[in-house]
C-alpha cells in the first residue's frame, strides 16, 4: 500500500522537550521508515531541520517563556500533501486547516491539551481566568468540529473529547506511542555520576514544569519519606518548584533540561516515576518510564487514570491529595521488584509501531469520500 504524504502542522517542536514534540518527531520517522513522507511545519527557533522539516516565522509568546507563535504560512512542501495533520489548534494548525479548506483535503486534528487549562498564563485575576478559559473552550470547539476526524491519545480523552468538546466529530484514538528500541533499561553508572545522585531511594520526575501538573505535590509528599528527588526537564514553574523544596528542606537535585539520548538513563536511575498531574491527555511519560523498568505513582485523574495499571504497573491516588499521594509512593517503593517485572512485560504493548498502525488507518478512512465530513 502506498502511503500517503502527510503535512503535520505543530505550534511546538525540538528543541522543545514535551511529550507533543517528541510524538510527532516519533511517528514523523517512523512513518519515513516505512516508505512514506510527513512534513512537519512548525515554528522557526533554535532547532536546525532536518530534510522535510520545515521552519516558519514565529514570534515569542509574552506569557510562556519558551513558547512561540508561529505566523501563517504554508511552506510549498506541504502543498503537495494528500492529508493535512494539525496536532494544535492555534498558529500552525490554522495554516494546516486553510491548506486543508484550499485543497479540499481531509483534515486529522490531534488533541494533545485542552487548551483552556493554559489560561492561568495569560489571566492576571480568577475572572480574567474564567473569560479566557471560555473563550479558548469555545475556540477549541470551532476548530475540531472543522476536522475529518480528531485523533486523541486515550479512550478517557477521546470520551472527554465526544461529551464536551467536538461532540459531532468521529474520534479514533491513537495512543502516543513508546520507542521501546530506545526507551529501555540501560546501565545508570555514568548518568548517577555525572548529576552527583546519592545512593538510596530515588524518586523524580521529568517533562515541563507547569504549574498546572501539581509538581508541588511531590516535594510536599516527600517531606515525610526517606527519599531524594530528581527532577529534569524546565518551564514556567521551575523556580517556585526549586525554592519549594529548599523551603521545605528536602534533598532535590533540578537537572534541568537533559539531551534525549539522557532520557533511558534518567527513567532507569529512578526507583519511582512520580507523576501528580491532573490534566493529562495520556502521560506519555508514565509509558516511557514503564517502558525502562520503573514503576509510576500517579494520580488517578484524566489519561492518568487509564495509563497507570493499579498494582501492575504503578499505583495512583485521588488527585491533589498529599496524604494519599505520599502513600501511593511509599507503596510503589515497597513493591518495586514485582512492578518492575510488570512494566518490562508489556513493553510491547505500548510500542509506537502499534501507534504508527492505527494511524496508517485513520488517514487511510479519512481519504474515502464517502468517510468525508463535507
Amino acid at each position: 500500500m502506498t502511503l500517503p504524504r502527510v503535512a503535520a502542522f505543530t505550534d511546538t517542536y525540538l528543541p522543545t522537550v514535551n511529550g507533543v514534540t517528541y510524538t510527532v518527531e516519533t511517528w514523523r520517522d517512523r512513518w519515513e521508515s516505512r516508505g512514506g513522507r510527513m512534513d512537519v511545519v512548525y515554528p522557526d527557533g533554535d532547532h536546525d531541520p532536518a530534510p522535510g522539516e520545515h521552519p516558519v516565522g514565529s514570534l515569542p509568546f509574552p506569557f510562556y517563556e519558551g513558547f512561540r507563535l508561529g505566523l501563517p504560512g504554508v511552506p510549498d512542501a506541504a502543498e503537495t500533501a494528500d492529508v493535512v495533520h494539525a496536532h494544535t489548534p492555534f498558529g500552525l494548525g490554522l495554516s494546516g486547516y486553510r491548506l486543508a479548506s484550499k485543497r479540499d483535503l481531509p483534515l486529522v486534528a490531534s488533541y494533545h491539551t485542552p487548551t483552556s487549562e493554559y489560561a492561568e498564563y495569560v489571566a492576571f485575576a480568577d475572572a480574567v481566568e474564567r473569560v479566557v478559559r471560555r473563550g479558548a473552550e469555545s475556540y477549541e470547539r470551532w476548530f475540531l468540529d472543522r476536522a475529518d476526524v480528531v485523533v486523541a491519545p486515550s479512550e478517557r480523552t477521546a470520551t472527554h473529547i465526544r461529551e464536551n468538546v467536538a461532540t459531532e466529530t468521529p474520534v479514533e484514538v491513537v495512543s502516543n506511542g513508546v520507542a521501546i528500541d530506545f526507551f529501555r533499561p540501560v546501565d545508570t553508572a555514568a548518568f548517577r555520576e555525572r548529576h552527583d545522585l546519592p545512593d538510596g531511594p530515588l524518586v523524580g520526575y521529568t517533562g515541563r514544569h507547569g504549574y498546572e501538573k501539581n509538581l508541588d505535590d511531590i516535594v510536599a509528599a516527600a517531606r515525610e519519606l526517606d527519599v531524594t528527588l530528581v527532577f529534569g526537564g524546565d518551564g514556567p514553574a521551575r523556580e517556585d518548584l526549586i525554592e519549594t523544596a529548599r523551603e521545605a528542606g528536602v534533598e532535590s537535585h533540578f537537572l534541568g533540561f537533559l539531551d534525549r539520548e539522557e532520557l533511558p538513563a534518567f527513567y532507569s536511575v529512578l526507583d519511582v516515576f512520580a507523576f501528580p498531574s491532573p490534566v493529562e491527555t495520556q502521560g506519555i511519560a508514565a509509558l516511557e518510564a514503564n517502558a525502562c523498568g520503573t514503576p509510576v505513582a500517579g494520580v488517578a485523574s484524566a489519561a492518568l487514570a487509564d495509563t497507570i495499571d493499579q498494582g501492575e504497573t504503578g499505583y495512583k491516588a485521588p488527585p491533589g491529595n498529599v496524604a494519599a499521594f505520599r502513600d501511593v509512593i511509599e507503596r510503589t517503593l515497597a513493591e518495586r521488584d514485582r512492578l518492575r517485572e510488570h512494566c518490562l512485560d508489556r513493553r510491547e504493548g505500548v510500542s509506537v509501531d502499534h501507534s504508527v498502525d492505527r494511524l496508517a488507518d485513520v488517514y487511510e478512512r479519512v481519504r474515502d469520500p464517502a468517510r468525508r465530513r463535507l
